[in-house]
């Protein structure tokens, strides 16, 4: 958790497949602990073909069989299938905008959002931001996409940088 903490989150994410697999973690993640769905990472990156999004767009029925026996991810039969569905909306976005990262991008005006929170009972669950993108998001065909996962995708991805004011990573951001 240490160095996904210090190296990873709230970092700006512009590499689509990246932005695919924290779509797919934080789908997953629902309901769960973020530490639950991070010590299954390896096991999902290797399930979801390094989380190509063509790749996981072409699941069949057999396919989400067998990921539900898969002990390594979390075996949850809406979650597994809603990666399919995902994968074919996030290939139309990659159409229409060229790149998932030019779509995601907006909801923030192409910059991250620094909030500095004093302490974690000052990070919301969401924002403003979060709704917008949830709503367009479920608009474009996605599941598991409300506004709560949303605010902790832009918060896994760089959109929304959350770390404590006193916290060397916010410091060291400018």
């Amino acid at each position: 958790m240490l160095a996904y903490h210090d190296k990873e989150w709230g970092r700006p994410v512009h590499d689509d497949r990246r932005f695919f697999e924290f779509l797919i973690l934080e789908g997953a993640q629902a309901g769960l602990s973020w530490q639950t769905v991070l010590n299954k990472r390896g096991a999902y990156q290797k399930a979801f073909f390094q989380f190509d999004p063509r790749k996981v767009a072409r699941f069949t029925a057999q396919d989400q069989r067998r990921l539900l026996g898969n002990p390594g991810i979390i075996r949850n039969r809406l979650k597994i299938a809603s990666t399919a569905q995902n994968a074919k909306a996030f290939l139309k976005i990659q159409e229409e905008f060229r790149s998932f990262d030019r779509y995601i991008w907006q909801f923030v005006n192409g910059h991250p959002k620094i909030n500095r929170p004093r302490s974690l009972k000052d990070v919301p669950p969401k924002s403003p931001q979060s709704d917008l993108m949830s709503a367009d998001l479920r608009l474009r065909g996605f599941n598991f996409v409300g506004s709560t996962i949303c605010y902790a995708f832009m918060q896994a991805t760089g959109l929304v940088n959350d770390h404590l004011s006193t916290c060397f990573v916010s410091r060291s951001r400018g």
